[in-house]
């Protein structure tokens, strides 16, 4: 049996089968880059849905880790620590925000923000007490806690798991006219991903965004833009919203906040919004701890330079052109996405999504499929025009094979 096979047996024999992985079992990473236990190297091309977007052990983050651990790594928020005021107002510039509440993961992000808008909608809007109403979209996908779970529409990730959080409508994705028709004077807000990652790198039409903000902000409804796959320089922009210079509400950040170093996820409102909480009424142990900060505070800081958002905006451009190409062979039948963030709906005659995984992983490309026969392509940020050539290359020969 070799060390690859056993990893892989132990982990099924003591390990709930929540995942269903590709069969690579990897030991190092740098980049964009990883290496399995048995030295075989493969071409990152999913980025931890986006919480790698500044490669594996990017240096700068690894430092700030490293300074960081050897001086205080968790408080809680029983006491102050001196890396917390610094994350707070840097991040809280970065979105042209006032305020911040740091969790941990994106689902606690969003089980905050629901709580916000259903406080904020109390408090602030004066919706009667129980009556607080959030519009989400079909195909959404912002977690799997019992109550975001509760207005998912795939059964993988709702089946089984009731009685369900009422307090939700759902409306087809991109549909204005649907969206207008849902909110009514007990909405608090309206919760969407500015791109659908999970549903296959769905962008909604032009103007959608745009006639959300304009819609939201008619009628006193919270705007929340889950920015947890999108945001943070994976479209080309530090938030999804911006290719429609959309400000939300509320921006629901997550994932590569923590440079895929350590889980670190975001609210980030206003004083008016976020201002409706008070001690004891919501928090997190973990949440703004002192090596989350650390990180944190260098992954703003890196963002502020631009580099990162420009490269995906530049080999963004070429990953869609190259990957453009291949829906002229019959192979590919539709590409769509932002930046270095593609979804390609393969031709079924070649085989489901996880089989086309299989086969690129034997080629040394690893990308995670969806729905049926899509794949998702999201390589770090810091990859080379070079290093994403040869992956695009090995896709076009699995497609032809």
């Amino acid at each position: 049996m070799t060390r690859t096979d056993a990893a892989i047996a132990a982990a099924d024999a003591h390990s709930a089968h929540n995942y269903h992985p590709l069969p690579v079992v990897v030991a190092t990473a740098e980049g964009a880059w990883m290496t399995d236990v048995e030295g075989n190297r493969y071409l990152d091309m999913l980025a931890g849905y986006s919480a790698l977007n500044f490669g594996h052990g990017n240096p700068r983050l690894l430092d700030a880790a490293r300074a960081q651990l050897d001086r205080v790594t968790l408080t809680s928020r029983a006491f102050h620590h001196d890396r917390f005021a610094e994350f707070c107002t840097q991040l809280a510039e970065l979105c042209g925000k006032d305020m911040v509440l740091p969790m941990n993961t994106g689902a606690e992000a969003v089980e905050t923000a629901v709580k916000t808008a259903r406080k904020w909608g109390y408090r602030v809007k004066g919706v009667p007490e129980g009556r607080a109403k959030i519009v989400v979209a079909e195909n959404n996908f912002h977690g799997r806690t019992t109550t975001i779970v509760s207005f998912s529409t795939d059964p993988e990730a709702r089946a089984d798991y009731g009685p369900y959080t009422p307090g939700f409508a759902i409306v087809p994705y991109g549909d204005l006219a649907a969206l207008e028709a849902a909110v009514d004077e007990d909405t608090v807000a309206v919760l969407l991903e500015p791109i659908q990652g999970e549903a296959g790198v769905l962008v909604p039409p032009p103007g959608y965004l745009a006639g959300v903000r304009e819609l939201t902000a008619a009628r006193n409804v919270l705007f929340m833009a889950d920015e947890i796959q999108s945001g943070l320089g994976r479209t080309g922009r530090t938030f999804a919203c911006e290719h429609e210079d959309v400000v939300p509400d509320v921006y629901i950040l997550g994932k590569a906040l923590g440079g895929g170093v350590v889980p670190v996820s975001a609210v980030v409102a206003s004083r008016e919004v976020l201002g409706v909480f008070h001690p004891g009424e919501h928090g997190s142990t973990f949440g703004g701890n002192p090596l989350a900060c650390a990180v944190g505070l260098e992954v703003v800081a890196m963002l502020r330079t631009g580099e990162y958002q420009q490269r995906a905006t530049e080999l963004g451009d070429h990953l869609h052109r190259e990957l453009g190409l291949l829906t002229g062979t019959g192979a590919v039948q539709e590409v769509r996405g932002r930046g270095l963030w593609a979804g390609v709906d393969v031709d079924p005659a070649h085989g489901t999504g996880r089989e086309l995984s299989e086969k690129l992983m034997a080629r040394g490309v690893l990308v995670k499929d969806t729905h049926g026969s899509t794949i998702r392509i999201a390589p770090p940020l810091v990859i080379t025009k070079e290093d994403l050539d040869w992956g695009l290359a090995q896709l076009r020969e699995t497609l032809a094979g």
